[in-house]
């Protein structure tokens, strides 16, 4: 059976109380991410040595464009309103936190090994080969950049209990309280030159806009009107903030900028995250109508299920394809990035970036199809090691695999080790996943 006649015999038994246009928005997603990435990778060798660079910093017409293809917002708000239904069902069920938080970080920690595991065994190839740690640490750092969501992620999934209980006590108190905490923490962040205390905005912020899910799942946020009205007020306050305000345009970071949108997060992107709920549940109606066909529904379906390998392994595929045309003699990597050129020859590069991506998701994708057993962990136990897990996910994504002066062939050992441990303490084993299948 092929992957397409999988999927639509998957999408043949969706239940019928099954909202498929969250299953959409996170397909949808997806598909901006990648093509955000692709797009945005600018690799330049015109000064005689390879520069990792993107598009933003040489065309910054390019940085309106983020307000587009900048959807972690709609991965938070999705995640809400999965996690308020799973969450409930659990309670309904009678089901422990443990219980439910173990098959999450299932799903979420066992795919990420087999991506640290594949970039140790490069790094310790290319330093075998004479490559320099720190190129390396680089090469890894903007292949391993969608793990930093990741790590945001499951703190966040952690405290779903706290957080769907303050949904079900104060309603939408919960979020705006969380508004006001970061305007707070922004202003200490600007005003004050309280820099370390930004990071704060990456609980509040991220936290604010999951709560989002839960007001959509209760149909506080859903409808035309309620939706136009969630995008109007996201949209003055964003066009204000970066037109009258301190921050840029660009809601990813761009090198150079004194101030970034998204590292940590700031208040522009709280602004981006009520524009895209509003604007996406204001089309909830017929989206979920068209969604009730087969064809739109089965594709939705085949993403889904194999979502996280498309959202790991996609920088991954690129920079293959990048260290490739390295060895072809710099084939395609002398291209000036202000050119039109450039832009001419980007269908070409999506194209070898997507056929690149094919055999990761072929060889990986089943990890995150197959669910795991065993005997259920103190829940103690999987937050504690799913915090260590996250805290060594955070420092990959920042600086890679490798560096300068680091352990034996470069290797962070003692970053990597917080990933693996910590994934092991909360049940993160992808072998057991694949014994399981």
């Amino acid at each position: 059976m092929n992957l397409w006649s999988r999927a639509a015999a998957m999408a043949a038994q969706t239940p019928e109380s099954r909202n498929r246009y969250v299953d959409f928005l996170r397909a949808l997603s997806i598909g901006a991410v990648v093509l955000g990435h692709w797009m945005q990778a600018a690799p330049y060798t015109g000064g005689g040595e390879i520069t990792l660079s993107n598009a933003l910093e040489y065309q910054p017409w390019t940085r309106w464009l983020t307000w587009v293809f900048q959807v972690m917002p709609i991965f938070f708000l999705v995640g809400g309103y999965s996690n308020g239904v799973s969450w409930q069902s659990a309670r309904d069920k009678g089901r422990s936190y443990a219980e439910w938080l173990q098959v999450r970080l299932r799903r979420l920690l066992g795919p990420v090994q087999v991506l640290l595991g594949v970039w140790m065994l490069l790094a310790v190839g290319m330093a075998l080969g004479g490559v320099d740690a720190g190129f390396v640490g680089g090469l890894s750092q903007m292949a391993l950049i969608p793990i930093w969501f990741l790590a945001v992620y499951i703190m966040v999934v952690l405290i779903v209990p706290l957080t769907y209980g303050a949904w079900c006590r104060y309603g939408l108190w919960s979020f705006w309280a969380l508004v006001g905490a970061a305007v707070v923490d922004d202003a200490l962040f600007l005003a004050a030159d309280l820099t370390v205390v930004g990071w704060a905005n990456y609980a509040f912020i991220w936290v604010a806009v999951h709560q989002l899910g839960y007001a959509w799942r209760d149909g506080h946020a859903a409808g035309l009107r309620r939706g136009a009205a969630w995008a109007a007020l996201g949209g003055v306050a964003l066009v204000a903030m970066v037109t009258l305000g301190p921050y840029p345009v660009s809601m990813v970071s761009v090198p150079g900028d004194a101030i970034s949108n998204s590292l940590p997060p700031k208040l522009p992107m709280l602004a981006l995250a009520l524009v895209h709920t509003g604007l996406l549940l204001s089309i909830e109606g017929p989206m979920r109508r068209w969604l009730d066909r087969a064809v739109p529904w089965t594709a939705t379906v085949l993403v889904n299920g194999m979502i996280m390998t498309i959202f790991l392994w996609h920088l991954t595929a690129a920079t293959l394809v990048i260290g490739a045309a390295l060895l072809l003699g710099d084939v395609g990597l002398g291209v000036d990035p202000s050119s039109a050129t450039w832009w001419a020859a980007r269908p070409l590069w999506l194209a070898v970036y997507a056929l690149a991506l094919v055999p990761c998701v072929l060889a990986f994708g089943g990890l995150e199809r197959r669910g795991g057993t065993g005997r259920t962990r103190a829940g103690w136990l999987l937050a504690g090691g799913a915090t260590v897990a996250c805290a060594g996910l955070a420092l990959l994504a920042l600086e890679g695999v490798a560096a300068e002066g680091a352990g034996p062939f470069g290797l962070r050992l003692w970053v990597l080790a917080l990933a693996f441990v910590g994934a092991a303490l909360a049940g993160g084993n992808p072998l057991a996943r694949a014994r399981a299948g």
